[in-house]
Formats: structure tokens, sequence, C-alpha cells
């Protein structure tokens, strides 16, 4: 069983021994036989008792968290293959619309991620989110084959344009001879 983040298990201090008794002092202000209220330590090694009920109660969390960060994934997903497809098609594509998407979709992810990092291992996930690398990097292919066509059609449009403002006279024979 994985701890859970924030689990303690109430400890009470003791003054055992006499030393002790003088650090604990020192270290929390207290003065000399001042009794000391029960302190939370953290469970670091220990399985932390709970019943059946309580443990149900984690299972359907994790079920829950779980559900949730896949759903995070999945519109991730969609709104990427959405975009790739109108890429491929060669339909009118809102750049900004999607990018907008993605964005939010990505930042949506990344903090069930963060906040749940202790899913990584469930392999669903795993297999979701290697699932969405490959449709993200199919995505930035096409952007970047369209994104290139784009230069290209830039570049003729610019060398058109001087080309026409041109009468010549500055620009030399290598110019003209296309050198």
């Amino acid at each position: 069983m994985q701890v859970e983040q924030g689990a303690t298990l109430p400890v009470m201090e003791q003054p055992v021994v006499e030393q002790q008794v003088l650090d604990s002092e020192m270290m929390t202000g207290a003065a000399p036989g001042d009794a000391l209220l029960p302190v939370l330590l953290p469970n670091v090694g220990g399985e932390m008792p709970f019943d059946e009920a309580e443990a149900a109660r984690l299972e359907a969390t994790r079920a829950e968290e779980v559900s949730g960060l896949l759903s995070a994934i999945r519109r991730l997903e969609t709104i990427v293959e959405e975009e790739t497809v109108a890429l491929a098609t060669g339909q009118k594509v809102d750049f900004d619309d999607f990018s907008m998407r993605k964005s939010r979709s990505m930042l949506e992810f990344v903090r069930l991620m963060r906040a749940r990092m202790h899913l990584g291992g469930e392999s669903e996930i795993t297999e979701e989110i290697r699932r969405l690398r490959e449709k993200l990097e199919r995505n930035r292919s096409l952007l970047e084959m369209h994104y290139d066509a784009v230069r290209e059609v830039a570049t003729i449009i610019v060398r058109a344009i001087k080309d026409a403002e041109s009468d010549g006279t500055y620009t030399g024979r290598a110019a003209r001879d296309g050198k």
C-alpha cells in the first residue's frame, strides 16, 4: 500500500531519559516540568491502521483520480486529432483556436499529473500517454510541413514584390541572371 500524502500517526513525547527532556525543552521552549502535548509525526515506513471502509474509500478516490486524469488526456487527444485531420485534409484551420484549446487542455493535463504523480505507474494512464505522444508527433510533423509550405510561399511573394518594385537599376547583372 502506498502511504497517503499527509498520513500521520499520533506520538506522545515521553520524558524517558533526563537528557531527552532537556533537549525537548530546549527545542520547544517549554519550561522544565511543563506537560508536552501529543505531536503528529509522518508515518514514513509503517502501515497506517484503518478498516475496510477506509480502504474502499481510498480505492474509490484513486479510481476517481485515474478517471479524471484519463478524461483530461482524452480531451487533449481529441483536440490534437481534430487539428491533425484538418491539416491532413486541407481544411481551413483556425490556428488561434486550436492553439488556445491545446494550451488549456495541456495546462489541465500538466496540473493533474503534478497533483497525482503517484498515478504515473498505472498501466492505463501510461498507455494513454503513449498514444497521446504518438498523435502529438504526427500533429507536429503536419504543422511543420504546413509551416514550411507557408514560408516557401511567403518567400516567393516577397521575391515577386521586390522584382515588381525594382526597375533593375541597382540590382546588377548577377541578380538579374538569378545568381
